[in-house]
This record gives structure tokens, C-alpha cells and sequence, in this order.
């Protein structure tokens, strides 16, 4: 079997994936809710930004850190986003677990 149509067919496995589906479902929920919407946007440009300057410094700005950490707990309030972010790690678990099996059975390679 050639790679190309492995790596094919595993695309099509992960778009029909439950975590898959279900990150797109609560995603797509959350673009219908504007003002939601909006408060997510916020909270993912200081995510950003706070692991920005973790991978710059090596330490947290402690005060940008209590302010993010503050937005995601007035967000989880909302079923909505509580949804959306365990959908959305749930995704990333996948697509994390998926790059490791690729990354050891290459690593006698890469090294």
C-alpha cells in the first residue's frame, strides 16, 4: 500500500472521528453565539500570547497567566464553551496521539 493513500484514508478516518465531530459541532455552536464568540477570540489571543512568552522567557508573566486562567473560569461557566473546550481537548489528545506513533516509528531517522 502506498503512504500517500494511507495518510489519505487516515484524514478521512479522523474527519469521521466522535472527537473530531464533535470539536466541529461545538465549534461551529460557538460561531453561532456573537457575544460568546467574541469573549472566546479574547481569551485565545491571551492564550497566546501567555504561552508566547512562556516559550520566549521560560517563565509565566504571572499577572497575564491569573488573567487568562480568570477568563477560562468566567468561560467554563457557560455549557457552551465547557463543551467547546472539552471537545477541543479531546481533538487535540487525538491529533497528539496520532503524531506520536508517526514520530516513533520515524525517530531511528530524525535522530
Amino acid at each position: 500500500m502506498n503512504v500517500y493513500d494511507t495518510a489519505n484514508r487516515l484524514a478521512g478516518e479522523i474527519k469521521s472521528s466522535e472527537e473530531y465531530l464533535n470539536y466541529k459541532m461545538a465549534k461551529e455552536a460557538l460561531n453561532l453565539n456573537k457575544n460568546l464568540k467574541e469573549k472566546m477570540e479574547e481569551f485565545e489571543k491571551l492564550r497566546y500570547t501567555v504561552q508566547l512568552e512562556m516559550m520566549q522567557t521560560g517563565k509565566n508573566n504571572e499577572e497575564k497567566y491569573k488573567e487568562m486562567q480568570e477568563k477560562y473560569a468566567e468561560l467554563v461557566e457557560n455549557e457552551e464553551a465547557k463543551r467547546y473546550f472539552e471537545a477541543e481537548t479531546k481533538f487535540n489528545i487525538l491529533v497528539a496521539d496520532v503524531n506520536k506513533i508517526i514520530g516513533e516509528a520515524i525517530r531511528d531517522v530524525m535522530q
